[in-house]
């Protein structure tokens, strides 16, 4: 990938996405954590319309930790995976008044040790809470980099570490949320927008026709 390349892309991305936002509501730090691990295999918008009724009823950590799991998975069940995620927003709940004073810690050690927690969840809780320089990875961001031909890769890991080193640290969080938009809205899966889009030079467009 050429340099000039580089520039592009962030040139493009800012016309596109000049102030990029996470698209997951929600107005409490632990908010953000349960949503961003609810949101895995499904879409934010899925997750907005059930985590409206899960923090209505129940708004306060505390009374989330204190929660009914059947009623939780009742009411997150149209998100599908439902039974481990319903134990999941459970296990957090706790563990955050238990072992983190009711705060979402700042360390991927210390996020990744809680249930239904990886790397990714760590990567947009940390970007987005603490502006702490992070490039989580998601299947938008990982098409939209093969695509592109930033990476040759499916491993989540290998993608974050060659996106870091080919662009500006100081530049990561608002990058991961422009390709997220990216891919969302213009570099679909199934039927990209490929006609007027100002990566048509350097885009893999055999990729493109496998998906």
């Amino acid at each position: 990938m050429m340099k000039k390349n580089i520039l592009e892309i962030e040139e493009y991305l800012d016309e596109l996405f000049p102030s990029p936002k996470c698209e997951l509501n929600y107005k409490k730090d632990y908010e953000l954590l349960i949503a961003v691990m609810l949101s895995a295999q499904t879409t934010d918008k899925g997750v907005n319309k059930v985590t409206s009724i899960l923090y209505d009823k129940y708004d306060t950590l505390e009374k989330l930790s204190k929660a009914s799991l059947d009623d939780i998975k009742k009411i997150i069940k149209p998100i599908g995976n439902y039974n481990k995620k319903a134990n999941n927003v459970l296990n957090i709940s706790k563990d955050l008044l238990l072992r983190f004073n009711g705060s979402v810690p700042k360390t991927h050690l210390e996020l990744e040790s809680m249930p239904g927690v990886g790397r990714k969840t760590a990567n947009v809780v940390l970007g987005e809470l603490y502006d702490i320089p992070s490039l989580a990875v998601d299947t938008h961001v990982m098409r939209v980099a093969n695509r592109l031909k930033l990476v040759k890769s499916k491993d989540p890991v290998v993608i974050e570490e060659k996106l870091k080193k080919l662009f500006p640290k100081e530049n990561w969080n608002k990058l991961h949320k422009q390709l997220v938009l990216f891919g969302r809205y213009k570099c679909k899966a199934l039927k990209p927008e490929c006609s007027d889009c100002k990566f048509q030079t350097f885009c893999h467009r055999e990729y493109v026709k496998q998906k």
